[in-house]
This record gives structure tokens, sequence and C-alpha cells, in this order.
């Protein structure tokens, strides 16, 4: 069969209304040099049974860190996801509902999203989170459009230390709205706050990362300090597992928080779906995009949940609307949710410190030059002799995942690789990674 529902009559039906007598004349617009006048060019259909074999012969050729050790981070982090999230994220009433518009029917959906909301109010200590993002790239261009909005002003700070991904998705969004970017280069791998004040002046906003997208702690309360000072504001773009251990964006005198929430439950995914999250100062809750969940009572003085606020174009006046990325990641969000809440406080601090020192264990192992000697997380930079795809390359022969190439995004950075370590990568792991490098990097 066709997978195209029309009927002949149907066909017809719909070419008598709009006045043309085939479905050709459909692509009349469409240049005749350009058109392509044969049948595609594809193999004969296969039965079910064959074609399940060919699907899993391609899927087979992938290799994921389920075959491989990995030691890749570079904003995508390999973390263990704990049995109970499938277990709940996969149940059927979570499942269902697209968008929680009719509150007596989706309180489950609301309450989760509440409670992820409550959640990433805690990690970032700021006043309000949003229901989540497409992903922490579309969560931080918002964070910049409400500064923009708030300010009034036309250029962002954005420090050389976000990660690249990042920074190109706000030269995409920004390209056709007369907003300045000015990129600051760092300093020995940190975001050089000494000459912030006077850059900030007329900025909306100052947007680093921490840690920075080589791994090191940036010095958070100067960096908010020079912003506000020029009368910006700071945004910061943060690592949640980090979160468990370091202080939060809001200590450190930050107006606006956001990130990526895949290191907490979210599998790779060979780069998605995942989920963004965004927080900010109460001030600026009523510009905040997308949805934000409420707490309320319902007639019975019942504990009930509801959409508070969706600052969307479909629901106010759409000159006034923060945002037209108007949906978030529920489900992406729910196991981040389920993830915190079985890990506790106590169980996110011991993730963060295995990671911190799993990550420093292997950096006395690797051969090679540290490139950096500042306070790292969870990530590094070394140089080697060799160029990082050679050695990457090799190691996978041996099973490795090796780390990412940094001279793809940063040019002086020749035959420099940023390692990542979690807690999933013992020490057993780390000393063999270690003598691979030591012999494929020779």
């Amino acid at each position: 069969m066709g997978y195209v529902p029309h009927t002949e009559h149907d066909i017809r039906t719909m070419l008598s209304a709009i006045g043309i007598p085939s479905v050709d004349r459909l692509f009349d617009c469409i240049p005749e040099r350009i058109r392509l006048k044969r049948p595609l060019d594809l193999p004969p259909p296969l039965a079910e049974l064959e074609l399940r074999r060919h699907m899993a012969h391609l899927a087979a050729k992938n290799r994921s860190t389920a075959q491989l050790r990995s030691f890749l981070g570079a904003g995508a982090y390999d973390h263990f996801v704990p049995a109970i999230v499938d277990a709940l994220a996969s149940r059927g009433e979570f499942l269902t509902a697209y968008t929680p518009y009719q509150a007596e029917a989706s309180q489950g959906t609301l309450q989760h999203i509440f409670e992820f909301q409550t959640m990433m109010c805690e990690l970032t200590g700021l006043d309000v989170a949003n229901a989540s993002h497409y992903d922490g790239a579309t969560a931080l261009w918002e964070a910049a459009a409400m500064a923009i909005d708030h300010t009034g002003r036309r250029k962002i700070v954005v420090s050389q230390l976000l990660h690249p991904h990042y920074r190109a998705v706000l030269r995409s969004m920004l390209q056709h709205l007369d907003v300045q970017i000015l990129e600051i280069a760092h300093a020995q791998g940190l975001t050089p706050t000494s000459m912030l004040r006077d850059i900030c002046a007329g900025a909306a906003c100052v947007i680093v990362q921490n840690p920075n997208f080589f791994g090191i702690l940036e010095d958070l309360p100067a960096v908010a300090e020079a912003a506000h000072a020029g009368g910006a504001l700071a945004v910061a773009c943060v690592n949640p597992v980090a979160l468990g251990i370091l202080r939060s964006p809001g200590e450190c005198g930050f107006d606006l928080a956001c990130g990526e929430a895949q290191p907490l439950g979210i599998p790779l995914s060979f780069g998605g779906p995942w989920a963004g999250f965004l927080a900010a100062r109460k001030e600026f809750l009523r510009a905040m995009p997308g949805r934000i969940v409420g707490e309320t009572v319902d007639t019975d003085g019942r504990r009930a949940f509801v959409l508070t606020l969706q600052t969307r174009e479909q629901h106010i006046r759409r000159e006034k609307a923060s945002s037209n990325i108007c949906t978030n990641q529920a489900l992406m969000a729910l196991r981040a949710t389920v993830t915190l809440s079985a890990l506790g406080p106590g169980g996110l601090a011991r993730m963060a410190e295995l990671c911190v020192q799993r990550a420093h264990l292997l950096a006395e192992k690797v051969p090679g030059r540290p490139v950096y000697k500042a306070p790292f997380f969870h990530e590094f930079a070394v140089e080697f002799q060799k160029p990082v795809h050679e050695i990457n390359r090799r190691l996978i022969e041996k099973g490795f995942l090796g780390g990412y190439d940094l001279h793809r995004d940063y040019h002086d950075h020749r035959n420099t690789m940023l390692l990542c370590c979690t807690e999933k990568n013992s020490p057993e792991d780390i000393e063999a990674f270690a003598a691979a490098l030591r012999e494929v990097a020779r």
C-alpha cells in the first residue's frame, strides 16, 4: 500500500476545490531542471523479518559507551543512571499527555514538573525555574534574550570558554536582531575578570560557564561583581552535577543560571533528546519563557498543581511573548527529577566528589603535558606530540573512547585533548586507559 491516506476521490475533490487539474501542477513552482523525472533508485521492499535483520546490522555498526570505556565529555557526560529512573519514566502515566493544559487530567505531570522546578531552584540558588527547554544551548539563548529585553541594551559579553556549540546557537539566534556579541579571549584557561568591568559598560549581560569548557573553575563572584558594576546582568551556564559540591550561582551573585540536565539520569542517546534548565531571581519571573507550574488548592482544599505562567505567543499578545520556543522536555525533565530524588543531596555530592577524585587520579597518570594548572572539576586539557584524531583512532581499537580534540574549536590548542572522568570510570579503567595512552601517544 502507498502511505497516503487519501483516496482518488479525495484527491479529485481537493484539486477541484483549488482549481487545478492534477497533482503535478502543485509543483509548478519547482524549476524543471531540478525535478527528478525517474523513480527513486531504491532497493525492493523487505519483509518484516528481513527488515529487522537489516536494521540490526546497521545498528551494530555503532559503538556506544555500552561497548567502549569513555573518557569523553565536552558537554555530554556518561553518568550512572539508577534503575529506578527507567522504571518510573517508562510508566504509561508519564507517556500520554503532550501538554498539561487541563490541570484536572494532568496532576501527575504537573507535580513532577513542579518538583523539577523546585530542584533546579535549590541547585542554582535562585528563586524561580521553568519547566525546562529543548537543551542547554536553547536555555542559554533564552537567558540572553531575557537580559536583552530587561535592559534594552544591544550587546552581550560572552566568555570564549563557553561551550563552542552554545556560542554557535547564540550567533544563529542573534544574527538578525542587531545585537552585538563580544567574545572575551581566555587567559590561561580562565575568563579574565580584571578586564570585565570596562567591557560590561553598555552590555545586557555577561555569560560565563562554570566549570568552563576546559573544565576549570571560574571565579563567579568576581564575574558577577564586574557585570553589575557595568549595569549588566550576570548569567551562569552550569553543570548540575558540579553544583552538588560548588557554591551555587545565586550564592555567587548571579541573576540567571542555565545549563544541560543530561548528566542527571538522561542517556547520551547519540546527542539527544536532552533537557535544558533555566532559573532566575524572582524579579524576572514574568519575563521567563515557556511554562511555570505552580501549587494551589482545589475547591475541596486539597493540594493541586496548575500551569501558573505561560509566556508564549499562543497565550499572550505575540509582541509581548518572551519566546516562540514553546514546549518543554517533560519526559527528560522527569528523568532528572527521579534521579535527583533517588540520589538526594548527599548522593549528588558523593557523585560530584567521585568525578573530581577520578579526574585528578587520571591527570596524575596520563602522559602528555597538562596545559593548565588551575583547579578543575572533572575535565582537563592535555597536550600530546601526535594529533588527537590519530590517538583517538587507536584508542577505539583498544576499546576506549578518547577525549575531545580542542583544536577543532580553539586553533591555538594543537594536539590538545580534553579528557573527562565521571563516577563510572573505575580506578582500574583509569589505569588501563593511561597505559593505552602511553602506548598510542608515543
